[in-house]
């Protein structure tokens, strides 16, 4: 596998990318279509993709980087936005705009956040931040990192971020399996962190995680010391995201033995691939609440921690690209 992608020229039609309720109630993301990749860190991306005012504040941010300013919040916009979405390597410069993608990582928890946000940026081996072209000092709409929860033991926030899942998880059957996760076994973790805006483009979604997979399979080798090498061999990624989980009252009402797919709606479409493919879970209940709708008027944000076997990362690419190729 060449360790420097050439860039390709793509065309995608148009398409719905709604994948569930959530999206639709919430994004209300209609279309995109891929114009272009160019090499940059690992691809860059021309996106064209309608302005939805459900969400003003994302579409805002997208509309002025298109030069579209007289678009507000209040006022829809009915034209077609341009954006160059680009990768980057982590740098200091980004922490308050990762800091901001960040904040509600651990729901309203008091943590050692600024300590995250400083290990992901100066971890630039692996990892990756989206932001759109011409703007490598603006906010970045992205982030995604993979960090070994043995290298960082001794790091505060880690050490907050593994006594917060123990806190939070409720789950008698999955209790000892955490506690020997983050425990024994933590040489063998990678903590996967991916945050983004709600409506970055799907498509960006499979070489966004294909870069990261193979910046950990790279650094195995490239790394300065076998120390170093060795800590990017994960047996498991563990991952912490939040769902819509629907309300127990509105769950009894159903037939038993029923099991509606409405049950759980996943805010990133690539969430409900790795809890399919996860070994293990638990839900967590959280005191932030993000939006109401009259859609979502019977869920609960919800936490969701997951433990995804390193061997079934390469399945997880391909149900990815396949979900984002038959949108």
């Amino acid at each position: 596998m060449p360790r420097k992608p050439k860039g390709h020229r793509r065309s995608l039609r148009p398409q719905p990318l709604t994948f569930s309720r959530f999206a639709r109630s919430v994004a209300q993301v209609a279309s995109v279509q891929m114009v272009r990749s160019q090499t940059h860190k690992a691809r860059t991306h021309r996106e064209s993709f309608p302005n939805s005012t459900s969400n003003g504040f994302f579409n805002k941010s997208l509309i002025e980087k298109s030069n579209h300013s007289e678009s507000s919040e209040d006022e829809g916009f009915d034209g077609v936005v341009q954006a160059d979405f680009v990768f980057f390597d982590p740098k200091p410069d980004d922490f308050h705009g990762v800091k901001i993608l960040l904040q509600t990582y651990l729901d309203d928890a008091q943590w050692d956040l600024s300590g995250f946000v400083d290990l992901i940026l100066g971890q630039t081996i692996v990892g990756t931040i989206v932001k759109t072209e011409g703007d490598e000092d603006d906010s970045p709409f992205s982030v995604v990192t993979a960090l070994s929860l043995g290298r960082y033991k001794d790091h505060k926030c880690i050490m907050e971020l593994k006594e917060y899942l123990l806190k939070v998880c409720r789950e008698k059957d999955v209790i000892n399996d955490l506690r020997l996760l983050l425990g024994e076994q933590a040489d063998d973790v990678g903590l996967l962190v991916s945050q983004r805006v709600v409506n970055l483009p799907p498509q960006l979604l499979p070489p966004m995680y294909d870069a990261l997979f193979d910046e950990v399979s790279w650094a195995t080798e490239d790394e300065l010391t076998k120390e170093l090498q060795d800590s990017f061999r994960f047996k498991f990624y563990l991952l912490v995201c939040k769902i819509y989980k629907q309300l127990k009252n509105v769950s009894r009402k159903k037939k038993l033995g029923s099991r509606s797919d409405e049950e759980m709606i996943y805010i990133k479409p690539e969430d409900e691939i790795f809890h399919q493919l996860s070994s293990w879970s638990f839900t967590f209940p959280m005191r932030a609440q993000r939006v109401e709708t009259q859609e979502l008027k019977n869920y609960h944000l919800t936490g969701l921690m997951m433990v995804v076997d390193a061997e079934k990362i390469s399945t997880f690419q391909h149900q990815l690209q396949s979900l984002i190729d038959e949108s």
